[in-house]
C-alpha cells in the first residue's frame, strides 16, 4: 500500500522518467558522461521493458541499500537536483510494478557490484506485510582475480536474496544477472523497469512502437491528434512535450555540458534553449524579498516565440537548480490577445518544488513570482506588442472635464456669454444713493465682473494649452525612457550570454580536468599493483635465498 500510494504522486510517466535521469546528471560532478534511455525485453515473457543506464560512479552496497530504501538521500551538494531520497522509489513504482538495479562501483581500489530489486509484484504474490527488498553484494577478490559473493551478511543470507532475486526477477539464473554487467563497465548504474503499467483502456502507457527513435505515451492519441490538427501549432515544443519523450528531454535541463549525452533510443537527444526560440529578447533582473531580507536575484529572459504572432502560445519556463519544473507556465490569462507570443526562461533557486518535481510549493514568495511575472508579461507586451503586428494599447490617462472643456477650447477664442444686467441681482434704490450714480455704479460693477470672465477664460485656456503640452512631453518621455530600457535590455541579454558562454567553457574545462585526474589516478593504481607484485617477487627470492 505504501508503494502504491508513493506511485501514484507522479501524474505524469514523463516526470517519473526525469526524475530517474536526474541521478545520472548528478553524476555529471564524478565523471558521468552520457546517461541512455531504450526499450528492452523481459526474458521470461518477452515483454518491453525499459532501460534506464549512464557511467556514472555507480553505488557502493551501502550506497544501494539506501537508495533502495526509504528517506535516504546522499546528496549533499546544493547543486544536487535530488534531495529527498524518495525519488527513485516512487518514480520507478510509477511506470512499472518491478524495477531491478545493476551497479558497480569502483573505490580505494575496492571493486563492487550489487544488485537490488524493488518488486511490487513479489510483495503482494508472496503476501508481505512490509517492504522487502532482496540484495546481493560482490566484490573483487585480489588473490583469485575474480569477483566474489560478499558473505558480511554471511553466506546464508546472500544465498535466501539469490534465490529471491531469481524467482522474481527477469533473470533466472546467477550467471544471467552476472551478465547484466557486461557493458556498464568499469562504474556505472543500469535500471530496468518491467512489468509496465497499462492505462484505463488495455493500452500499454508508454508507446514504444509509433516512433523507433522515440517514446510516446499512448494513453494521449485522442489529443496528439488534436494539437496535431493545427498546422501552426503542430511542430512547436510547447505542444509536443507532453506526449514526445525526446521533446521532453531536449529542455529538460537549462544547460547541458558538451561532454555529457542524453541517448534516446540510440540517438542522441539535441539539447534545445528556449531563450534562443526568442525574438527581441529581453534580460529583466528580479530581487525577490521575504521578511525584509534579499532571497538572491533571478534573470528572466523574456521575448516573442520566433513564430508569433501566429502560434497562440505563451507562458513561463521555470527551473530549478537547472530542472525544468514548470514549462510553459500561464500565468496571465485573458480573453484578449495580451501576453499572446510572449515566453520566458528563469531559473528560480529561491522557491522549493513539489516532491514530484513538476510544481513549487505554495509558498509567499512563489506567489510574489507569479504576480512579478504577470506584470512582466504585460509591461513587454505593451513595449513590444506593434514589433509584431498589434495595435499599441495606450495606458489610460486622467480623463478631461468636458465642462471646461466646453467652455474654454484651446485656440478656440470662444468664451462663455455674460448678459449685462441680468447676471447680478437688482440693487435696492434706496441704499443706491443718488440718481446716477447708481446706474455708474452699477455699469462699473459690471464691467469688473465682465473682466473676471474673461481672465478666467484666458487663464483656462492658457491651462488647457499647457496640458496638452504637458501630455506630449510625457508621451515623448514615455518613448524615450522604453527605447533606453530596451537598450539596456539588450546589453543585459548580451552579457547572460557571454556568461552562458563563460560557463559551458568552464564546465567542459572541469570535466577534462576530472577525465585526466581519473586517467592519472588509473595509472597511479596500475603503478601500485606492479611494485606490489615486484615486492612480492623480491621477497620470494629472499625466501629462496
Amino acid at each position: 500500500m505504501f508503494l502504491h500510494s508513493n506511485a501514484t504522486s507522479h501524474k505524469w510517466a514523463f516526470g517519473a522518467i526525469a526524475e530517474l535521469l536526474d541521478n545520472a546528471v548528478d553524476e555529471i560532478q564524478n565523471g558521468a558522461t552520457f546517461v541512455l534511455v531504450d526499450k528492452t525485453s523481459n526474458p521470461r515473457d518477452g515483454s518491453p521493458a525499459l532501460l534506464i543506464q549512464d557511467d556514472g560512479s555507480g553505488m557502493d552496497p551501502e550506497a544501494m541499500r539506501r537508495c533502495m530504501s526509504f528517506g535516504f538521500s546522499d546528496k549533499k551538494s546544493k547543486s544536487a537536483i535530488g534531495q529527498y531520497g524518495n525519488g527513485f522509489k516512487t518514480s520507478s513504482m510509477r511506470l512499472g510494478a518491478d524495477v531491478i538495479v545493476f551497479s558497480r562501483h569502483l573505490d580505494d581500489r575496492l571493486l563492487t557490484q550489487s544488485i537490488g530489486l524493488l518488486s511490487y509484484t513479489f510483495l503482494t504474490r508472496a503476501g508481505h506485510d512490509r517492504i522487502v527488498v532482496p540484495m546481493v553484494d560482490y566484490e573483487f577478490n585480489e588473490t583469485s582475480g575474480m569477483l566474489e559473493m560478499s558473505t558480511r551478511f554471511g553466506k546464508e543470507h546472500f544465498m535466501s536474496n539469490l534465490s529471491m532475486l531469481l524467482q522474481w526477477s527477469p533473470y533466472s539464473t546467477e550467471s544471467e544477472l552476472l551478465k547484466q554487467f557486461d557493458d556498464i563497465g568499469p562504474h556505472g548504474t543500469k535500471v530496468v523497469l518491467y512489468n509496465l503499467w497499462f492505462d484505463d483502456e488495455g493500452n500499454m502507457e508508454l508507446d514504444f512502437d509509433t516512433d523507433i527513435q522515440d517514446i510516446c505515451l499512448g494513453g494521449n492519441i485522442k489529443e496528439v491528434e488534436t494539437i496535431r490538427r493545427s498546422k501552426v501549432n503542430e511542430g512547436h515544443i510547447a505542444n509536443r512535450y507532453y506526449y514526445s519523450l525526446r521533446v521532453y528531454l531536449s529542455i529538460l535541463y537549462l544547460h547541458i555540458p558538451e561532454s555529457f549525452s542524453i541517448i534516446l533510443r540510440g540517438q542522441v537527444v539535441e539539447h534545445h534553449s528556449i531563450a534562443k526560440d526568442l525574438k527581441y529578447p529581453e534580460c529583466i533582473l528580479y530581487r525577490p524579498q521575504s521578511g525584509g531580507c534579499l532571497e538572491g536575484q533571478v534573470i528572466t529572459t523574456i521575448g516573442f516565440l520566433k513564430e508569433a504572432p501566429h502560434l497562440n502560445i505563451h507562458g513561463f519556463n521555470v527551473y530549478h537548480k537547472n530542472r525544468l519544473i514548470l514549462p510553459f507556465w500561464k500565468v496571465l490569462s485573458t480573453s484578449d490577445s495580451r501576453g499572446r507570443g510572449v515566453v520566458g526562461v528563469l531559473e528560480a533557486n529561491f522557491v522549493e518544488p513539489t516532491h514530484n518535481k513538476q510544481d513549487f510549493e505554495k509558498t509567499s514568495l512563489f506567489q510574489k513570482l507569479e504576480v512579478r511575472l504577470k506584470d512582466m508579461t504585460s509591461e513587454y507586451w505593451h513595449c513590444h506588442c506593434t514589433l509584431i503586428g498589434y495595435q499599441s494599447q495606450k495606458r489610460p490617462r486622467a480623463p478631461v472635464d468636458r465642462e471646461d472643456s466646453s467652455r474654454c477650447m484651446p485656440h478656440s477664442g470662444k468664451v462663455k456669454p455674460v448678459t449685462l444686467n441680468q447676471a447680478f441681482p437688482a440693487v435696492d434704490s434706496a441704499k443706491a444713493g443718488p440718481p446716477g450714480l447708481h446706474l455708474k455704479r452699477k455699469g462699473h460693477d459690471e464691467l469688473v465682473q465682465l473682466e473676471k470672465v474673461k481672465r478666467q477664460a484666458v487663464k483656462r485656456s492658457n491651462d488647457a494649452q499647457r496640458h496638452s503640452e504637458t501630455n506630449l512631453t510625457e508621451n515623448q518621455l514615455e518613448d524615450s525612457e522604453a527605447a533606453y530600457l530596451m537598450q539596456e535590455n539588450r546589453k543585459l541579454h548580451a552579457k547572460c550570454l557571454e556568461h552562458e558562454e563563460r560557463k559551458e567553457e568552464l564546465n567542459l574545462k572541469l570535466t577534462q580536468l576530472r577525465r585526466e585526474l581519473r586517467a592519472v589516478q588509473h595509472e597511479s593504481e596500475q603503478l601500485l599493483a606492479e611494485l606490489k607484485s615486484l615486492d612480492a617477487i623480491k621477497a620470494e627470492k629472499v625466501v629462496n635465498v
